[in-house]
Parts: structure tokens; sequence; C-alpha cells
């Protein structure tokens, strides 16, 4: 039920991509032909106020609780689907962007609290796993509508699955973890009962609720530590940079950009099939990604030329989805002690959420300006020192504990990489080496 949320994410991370021919033609719902750049903004809108929604909801999830969170979060996104079903105004389309980005920001913080603390131990990898699934089909699905359907056609499909969703979380129970926290032992009680299909007094049920006892009763205990106290420990130090160079390196790799206006990418690159459905292959693979992703979570921790640029973004689509997307996300909840991991990971987010915002709002003029090829082999380098980040900085997570990663990184960076690497990496993906390189480029 909470990941019917991200459904409705991917309906809004892939409406814009089969949108812009609509919104840009004669016959614009919008009255008149939207420009490049009005486009760029409805497409960054949502992230830039997902920024915002990462404190918003990470205040509302501990404050009202988690249900309380995830209702909200869907009533944003039907909001979002009802306005624009009411107009294509240019500034109704940012508003209601800015109404799902707002509810963006809370996905992947309150979902995936929400299914960790409901689920047993054995199944929670997978469970957690459900949440890019459900994306990748949401972005799927808006592809293949966006390509058949008629644009009100399209909205008058997605904007049922958030009023589902608050349907369904209205008889949803809440989070034993935070019922704990309220002092509601007892509903905590009849909650894990109901969940795990045992009875009341059943000593499985005992147990976790004694083991969350201690959880909170710790949290509780722990003194309260600011962003000095963190950044003056070096192994915390050093790991909030490493995780800030690879998320980075995500948010730059291309991702939002190709998937947002893959039609104009393929386009430009001389294919002569129509965009619009060409691109329905990239949240296919997506999806096998995503498979592939679930079944080893719980396991392990020649072409004609017509064929070159389809298959590559494809390529691409499928290694992000299988990797990339989801890995500086995991490494931040493994890395981190516990007692930094809210407030380091809350940071971190909303950062990648703003770089986000960056790529899709200076795509469109930085493509026309320099050209889209410029622009995929800017991509193309910042994947690449991605990768070298993970070969030679990244340390063994699996198995581990917190202290044991905080060890290998203080060990693995001085005998492997050196001040020198990262400085280096580190200027690499700083904006005026990227924009002297695109300069150098051009010229």
């Amino acid at each position: 039920m909470a990941n019917t949320t991200l459904l409705t994410y991917g309906f809004q991370a892939g409406w814009v991509s089969p949108m812009t021919k609509v919104l840009q033609s004669e016959d614009s719902p919008a009255g008149y032909p939207l420009s490049d750049y009005e486009i760029s903004w409805i497409a960054s809108s949502l992230c830039i106020a997902a920024t915002f929604g990462v404190s918003l909801f990470a205040y509302i999830v501990d404050r009202y609780g988690r249900k309380v969170a995830i209702l909200i979060m869907a009533a944003l996104q039907a909001l979002c689907w009802i306005m624009k079903l009411s107009s294509a105004h240019i500034a109704v389309l940012i508003i209601a962007r800015l109404c799902t980005g707002l509810s963006a920001g809370g996905c992947y913080n309150v979902v995936p609290m929400y299914v960790r603390e409901i689920s047993q131990d054995d199944i929670r990898g997978v469970l957690g796993s459900f949440i890019i699934l459900f994306q990748n089909i949401g972005i799927l699905a808006m592809f293949a509508m966006g390509a058949y359907l008629n644009y009100y056609t399209v909205l008058w499909i997605v904007v049922w699955v958030p009023v589902l969703t608050i349907i369904l979380m209205l008889k949803a129970p809440e989070s034993p973890a935070f019922l704990v926290k309220q002092g509601k032992i007892d509903e905590a009680t009849s909650t894990i009962a109901f969940l795990r299909k045992l009875e009341i007094n059943d000593k499985v049920i005992q147990n976790e609720i004694d083991l969350m006892k201690n959880e909170e009763l710790t949290y509780k205990s722990l003194p309260k530590i600011s962003f000095k106290t963190i950044f003056m420990n070096k192994a915390w130090r050093r790991g909030i940079i490493l995780i800030l160079i690879l998320v980075t390196c995500q948010t730059n790799s291309g991702n939002f950009a190709i998937l947002t206006y893959s039609p104009a990418i393929l386009k430009s690159a001389g294919v002569t099939w129509n965009p619009e459905l060409q691109t329905l292959s990239f949240p296919a693979v997506m999806i096998l990604a995503s498979f592939i992703s679930m079944s080893c979570v719980e396991k392990f921790g020649s072409f004609t030329p017509g064929w070159l640029p389809v298959l590559a973004i494809v390529t691409y689509v499928f290694v992000y989805a299988g990797g990339i997307s989801a890995m500086p996300y995991i490494i931040m909840a493994e890395m981190f002690n516990f007692q930094i991991r809210a407030k380091v990971m809350g940071g971190l987010v909303t950062y990648a959420w703003f770089m986000s915002f960056l790529q899709l709002a200076c795509f469109t003029a930085v493509a026309n300006f320099l050209g889209t090829y410029t622009v995929v082999y800017c991509y193309a380098g910042i994947n690449l020192c991605g990768a070298l980040v993970g070969l030679i900085l990244l340390p063994e997570t699996k198995g581990k504990t917190v202290e044991q990663i905080e060890m290998d990184i203080l060990e693995h960076r001085s005998k492997k990489a050196g001040n020198a690497l990262v400085t280096l990496i580190v200027s690499l993906m700083s904006p005026e080496s990227i924009f002297v390189f695109l300069s150098a480029y051009q010229i």
C-alpha cells in the first residue's frame, strides 16, 4: 500500500518526457506551444520542491507518525493530478509539480522506514527493493500511456492511484516502532500480532516490543550531536566526503535528463523511428534491472548505426537502475553510526535533490548552446569519475559493523587513494571544471 506512493512518483518522473511533444505542439492544452525554457522549469520544479520535502516529512514522520506522513504524501500527489486536469497553464503545471515534489522528498525517507518497521527480518530486504520496482513500473506505464493516449485521458487514469492509496492507508496499521515511541504499548502489541498472524500473548511479539523499547531508550539517552561535532570526527568526515562524491556522480550522471528529455536526445542522435515508442525500452530495462537487484539483495548484498543511440541509452538506464540508482543511499545507511545517520542522510538527500534540479533546469539551455553530444560526453566523464571512486575509495560494507567500516575508511584512503586523488575528483565534479571542459570541447 505504501509503495503505491512510489508508483505515483514514477508516473510523475516519466510524465514530462512523453508530454513535452504535446505541450509544445500547436494544439497544446496550455493554449500555446510551450518553450524549451518553460518545459525545463516544469521538469525541474519537482526536484527543487523535494529539497524542502525531505525536511518537512522528516518532521511529520517523527511528530505525527509514518501513516499520517504517507497519507499527506498521497494527498499531495492527488492534488497534483487534479490541478493538471483543471488547467494546463504554465503556472498551474509548475505549482502542481511543486506539490508532488514535496511528496517526492518524503517518498525515499518515509516509505522505506514504514516498510522496515512493519516487516519481518527475513523478508525486509526484498520488500525494501519493491520501492525502486514500483517507481520504475510507474515510469514505464507513463511512457506507454503517453505514447498512445490523449493528454487528459492519461491524467484521468493516474489520478485514481493516490486516491486509492489514501483509502487503503486509512485502514493500514501505524508503525509499531512509532507506537512504542508514543508509549502506546498495547496498540503496538496488537499491531505486531496482526502483521505476524500470531496470538497477542506470543513470546515472539513480546521480544519485538522489548527490542523496540530498548532502542528507544538508547536513542533518548544519547547526547545531541551537532554538525560541528560530526565534522570534527575524522572517520565521519571522510565518510561524508566519500558519499558526497558518490551522490554528486549519481545525480549528475544524466539519469533525470535522459529519462525526461529522451525523445529529444534520440531525435538529435538521428534516430528515425518514433522517439516516444523507442523510449519505452528505457523504463522496461529499469524494471528488469530492479528484478535483478531484488533477487540479489538477500543473497549477495553487432548492430546497424540506427540502433546504436538506443542501445547506448538502454544500457545506461539498465546499469543505473540496477546499481548507482540506489547505491549511495544503501551505503549511507550502512556506513554511518545511528547517532548521526538521520541528520547526515537528511542533508545528503536534500543535496541530491538540489543537484537533480540543477541537472534538469540547465540541460536544455546547455544542450542548445553546446550541443546534446557535448552534454552526453560530460555525463560520461562524471560516470567515469564515479566508477573510479567506487573502485579506489569505497570500502566493502557487507558483513561488517559500523566501527569496522569506519576503520576501513581511514586505512583505505591513506593506503590506496591519498589526498591528491580525492582533490582531483572533487575538482572534476565542480561546476567550474565542467564549464571549462565544455568550453574547451566546443572550441
